[in-house]
């Protein structure tokens, strides 16, 4: 296909004016045909007139098809034509009266045309065949005696002058329009692509943004904005609607710098700013605002404190280790030595405490080991039945608190070092608030769906209060006073360093007790 017919097919300006240009030459065409002679046209050869105009008809209809220019291309079709038009209208001048009946402006017209639609220099050459047409026409008069002036010479010269005008200056037209056109076009795409990543940009936001008409109305509102909300639906409701105190503040004259409000099903603690309102947004009366998670903010902070917590004690641990050891070793040496009850008591608390530090400063160091997982898939039947093994050792009575049902072809892809640490953690809590009684403390294990599994940890103790749940998994709080306040924390970190969720089931009436889940993938 031609350069030409692809701009063509690229510029629908320029194909609907060829079409309303063919149009007007079907117009003259079939005036020519069918009421020529009442006209006045063709009256010195009508034979020749008339065959000419029904030839121009038949032109006209077979090039004014859209296949043909798929055919030909643009340039030869705007050629063919452009040759009828000055051949009907040659024809015209010279079996008329010349260039006093009116066929020299319809020249000018087809020219100006063909200069609005043609492509290249086409133009040009079109006017320069009208110009020895005209120009031939009129000397052919002269020296066949027909009645000439020395004026006459003078207009159709003006009108040759003429033809190149209007194709010159039509042709520039055509190309500052096409020009405007191609830019227009190449700024319609890129605005077109910038507001596509706008949008894009919107919606994963993770401030919620919403537009408000006027009249109260949600004219737009990106997802977080429905999740902040807790609303399934925002856009085309009314904002007093979704939440009142939103619409109230929507309202206030001073609410650009923003505030902290509780909205929303969820009663999530936002901060709300407003923009807008003087058509600085698109739309004269349209507010936007901006919504903020602060408990969002508030975690990240959390985490960030707690990661620096984290180095800190890490730190800390490593310093404290040397003193603590030597205190070990000097509460060993007087063990060993002579003493009194009370001397052995002291011993004996210098030994509990200095555990209970080792035991933390371990709980610190595993915080620091968050990130390094070698995950491989452990068979959970095989891994709980050592685990229990372990914990029971030498002790009957205290092995046969700990119960497991588990498919031995279930299998969790997670690190075992965590594995370990995960479950020991949670035995060693199912174990303090349990009854003692065999069977107190249970491990099952069943196939989720999807390739996840679900490892439950359950005790029939009295289960967690509602005022801990709350802060179950926060570093360092702890309801038993020889707790340290880490064992949950680590236990969720190290689950979520693997990719696995732990969580607390809520209190169920038919099974008391503390219910703990492990849900994870499941490898082969």
């Amino acid at each position: 296909m031609s350069a030409g017919v692809a701009n063509l097919k690229s510029d629908p300006a320029r194909r609907k004016a060829l079409r309303y240009f063919n149009v007007f030459r079907l117009t003259i065409a079939v005036v020519f045909a069918v009421a020529g002679a009442q006209i006045g046209l063709g009256f010195e050869s009508p034979h020749l007139f008339r065959v000419a105009a029904f030839a121009y008809v038949l032109v006209v209809l077979a090039l004014g098809f859209p296949d043909v220019e798929g055919r030909i291309g643009f340039g030869r079709l705007m050629t063919l034509q452009s040759l009828a038009d000055v051949a009907i209208l040659s024809v015209a001048l010279w079996t008329s009266a010349g260039y006093h009946g009116g066929i020299l402006v319809l020249m000018m017209i087809m020219l100006a045309g063909a200069g609005l639609v043609a492509e290249g220099r086409i133009v040009l050459f079109m006017a320069s065949l009208a110009t020895i047409s005209v120009l031939t026409e009129n000397v052919w008069r002269t020296y066949a005696g027909g009645k000439t002036e020395a004026g006459d010479f003078f207009q159709v010269a003006l009108t040759c002058i003429s033809f190149f005008g209007i194709a010159v200056v039509a042709r520039m037209l055509a190309q500052r329009a096409h020009a405007n056109a191609s830019l227009a076009a190449v700024r319609g795409e890129a605005l077109a692509r910038q507001e596509a990543i706008n949008a894009q940009i919107i919606r994963d936001m993770r401030d919620g943004v919403i537009v408000v008409r006027a009249d109260g109305v949600v004219r737009h509102a990106n997802p977080s904005a429905s999740a902040l909300l807790g609303c399934a639906r925002i856009e085309a409701r009314a904002l007093a609607e979704i939440d009142p105190a939103l619409a109230r503040f929507c309202q206030a004259d001073s609410n650009e710098f923003g505030q902290m409000m509780t909205l929303g099903a969820a009663r999530r603690l936002l901060r709300c700013r407003v923009a807008g309102g003087g058509g600085g947004i698109g739309v004269e009366g349209d507010k936007l605002i901006y919504l903020t998670d602060l408990e969002d903010i508030e975690r990240h902070m959390q985490q960030l404190k707690l990661a620096s917590l984290g180095r800190l004690t890490a730190s800390m641990a490593h310093e404290i280790r040397n003193p603590l050891s030597a205190v070990t070793q000097a509460a060993e040496l007087l063990r060993e030595e002579k003493r009194s009850d009370m001397q052995a008591r002291l011993a004996r608390i210098i030994n509990d405490n200095a555990r209970r530090i080792e035991r933390m400063i371990r709980d610190v160091l595993a915080l620091g080991r968050r990130e390094r997982t070698q995950p491989e898939a452990l068979p959970l039947a095989e891994f709980i039945a050592e685990l229990f093994e372990a914990r029971g050792l030498g002790d009957e009575v205290e092995r046969a608190i700990f119960t497991a049902a588990i498919d031995p072809a279930l299998t969790l892809g997670i690190d075992r070092a965590h594995l370990h640490q995960i479950l020991d953690n949670l035995l060693v809590n199912a174990r303090r608030y349990c009854s003692g009684q065999p069977g107190a403390v249970r491990v099952e294990a069943e196939d989720a769906g999807e390739g996840r599994v679900r490892l439950h940890v359950m005790d029939d103790g009295p289960g967690v209060g509602m005022e801990a749940r709350a802060h179950l998994f926060e570093p360092f709080f702890t309801s038993h006073v020889k707790g340290t306040g880490l064992g949950l924390y680590i236990a969720r970190e190290l689950a979520e360093a693997n990719g696995i969720s732990l969580d607390l089931r809520e209190d169920d009436p038919a099974r008391p007790g503390a219910h703990f889940i492990l849900t994870g993938r499941s490898l082969p």
